[in-house]
């Protein structure tokens, strides 16, 4: 008869004793292994550094965020206030159609895009022909979509001029334009953080022209003739609820 003891079973079931040393058998490995795992992800870090600050920078949603601010479109929101000078300075710089190109990197469509999803947000502020004076009606949609700020952070102005003229004389026209509605906020809301709540942006003729279709978007001249000429003599208004 052999003197070795048998572990304790109950109906050929492996008995408390023998169940408690494998369960502290498995923990052991699992430790070891969570820290094997966690000292080689460490060491990646730190050999490509770059890599884990990209990763850091990944846009998330917020599920408390309007449905538009998906990853996509914070990356190019982000570009765009880089780019304006809204971020990272002192005061507004504002941005033409070389800004917009060249420091974000965006073509009409992206930049069109961009905006697109704001139509519940925003409104299209009407000019005359070769003017940039705001009417009674513009003056009020600007003073609405303002008062709607909702806890919003950046008020976008994107001033445009139609085909008739030339570059250089439209950007100018549409650069006035922006202007026309940032003075227009300045004497009537008398904020001194103003410039860092609003970014402008004057497109001239040359980029990003709005389509027929931006006619259904709220105007201040609603239901008078929209055609590509009358809604491209327009700036652009909304606050933008997306938090970076």
């Amino acid at each position: 008869m052999s003197d070795e003891k048998k572990p304790e079973t109950v109906a050929g079931k492996p008995g408390p004793a023998l169940v408690a040393a494998l369960v502290g058998t498995l923990l052991v490995l699992g430790g070891s292994l969570a820290v094997r795992s966690a000292v080689a992800g460490a060491g990646e870090r730190l050999a490509h550094p770059e890599v884990a600050k990209a990763d850091q920078k990944v846009a998330v949603a917020d599920n408390t965020e309007a449905p538009y601010c998906t990853p996509a479109f914070k990356e190019v929101l982000q570009r765009v206030l880089n780019s304006c000078g809204l971020v990272g300075t002192e005061s507004r710089r504002g941005c033409q159609p070389a800004d917009v190109k060249t420091f974000a990197s965006m073509s009409d469509g992206d930049f069109n895009t961009l905006f697109t999803p704001l139509k519940d947000r925003g409104a299209v502020i009407m000019f005359d022909e070769a003017k940039e004076d705001l009417d009674a009606d513009a003056k009020k949609m600007l003073e609405a979509r303002w008062l709607d700020r909702r806890g919003a952070r950046y008020f976008f102005v994107v001033a445009r001029a139609s085909k008739t003229g030339t570059p250089d004389a439209n950007r100018a026209l549409s650069h006035r334009r922006a202007n026309s509605v940032m003075l227009d906020l300045q004497s009537s809301l008398h904020d001194p953080d103003l410039d860092k709540q609003v970014g402008l942006l004057w497109l001239g003729n040359e980029f990003a022209q709005l389509s027929k279709d931006w006619c259904d978007w709220p105007n201040s001249r609603a239901g008078k003739k929209c055609d590509p000429e009358a809604i491209n003599r327009s700036a652009f208004v909304s606050w933008v609820d997306c938090r970076l």
